[in-house]
């Protein structure tokens, strides 16, 4: 008999979580004016854009956060032992939190997960996703540009953060995460896609190439919890086939 995969009941008990007060037609709108924002408006991001207003963080915890964490966890089987041998785990713009969590479950049940980022709603989000998934580890409200990286060996993952950052921080970041990946840490960058959105990465693709890492690109189909996919069809948005790019410096 297959083992039940974990994310089917997070999904639940997220839609516990977040339609208490919401109905799904309002979470389906505004997951639609999320998904717009990403897209058209992403001038709007820097204004907290994302998480404002109960509607758009209910979208992003029901529909991007599992995405996010079905692609990291596809990403992290696929490299194979040198992503699952940490034991700690840096979260950089962990959002809900579910990226993070994906890669630890990967890494086995004595991972600990320490996850950071500015937004007060997604730590408390975070909080809840670590403890829903039965993972040790902390989240703080910080900056993720300028936060402290752990000691080697470690696991940092930047999932659809480098993105947000203003260039000034994330040219700061760079050389740091080179610096850890060179020390003994493996680094994971994933980010969408589109160039569009991440004009910078030919040179951080550079980079991590310079360093011993190396460039991927990921179009995945994995099955998807039926309400996850319903909600994504309601909304327009087509989910499914996974798409997302990754920079890897393996320890």
């Amino acid at each position: 008999m297959p083992t039940p995969d974990p994310l089917d009941s997070f999904h639940v008990a997220l839609e516990a979580r977040h339609l208490s007060e919401l109905t799904f037609a309002e979470v389906r709108r505004a997951l639609q004016a999320l998904s717009s924002v990403y897209v058209e408006r992403r001038d709007r991001m820097a204004e907290g854009a994302v998480f404002d207003g109960a509607g758009k963080r209910a979208a992003f915890a029901l529909y991007y956060g599992p995405m996010h964490f079905l692609l990291v966890r596809e990403i992290a089987r696929a490299l194979g032992p040198s992503a699952k041998t940490c034991r700690r785990i840096l979260d950089l713009g962990c959002g809900t939190g579910t990226a993070g969590a994906a890669w630890a479950l990967e890494c086995g049940p004595r991972t600990r997960v320490e996850a950071v980022d500015r937004n007060g709603w997604a730590v408390a989000e975070t909080r809840w996703t670590l403890a829903r998934f039965r993972l040790d580890g902390r989240a703080i409200r910080a900056d993720a540009a300028t936060w402290p990286l752990p000691k080697p060996p470690a696991g940092i993952l930047a999932a659809f953060t480098v993105n947000e950052l203003e260039e000034g921080a994330r040219s700061r970041l760079l050389p740091r995460l080179l610096d850890a990946g060179r020390s003994g840490s493996t680094v994971l960058v994933v980010e969408p896609i589109s160039r569009r959105v991440t004009p910078w990465w030919p040179a951080w693709a550079e980079a991590f190439g310079a360093a011993g890492g190396h460039e991927d690109e990921w179009r995945v189909r994995p099955a998807l919890p039926p309400r996850l996919a319903l909600l994504g069809k309601a909304a327009g948005l087509d989910a499914r086939e996974l798409t997302g790019r990754s920079l890897v410096l393996p320890a």
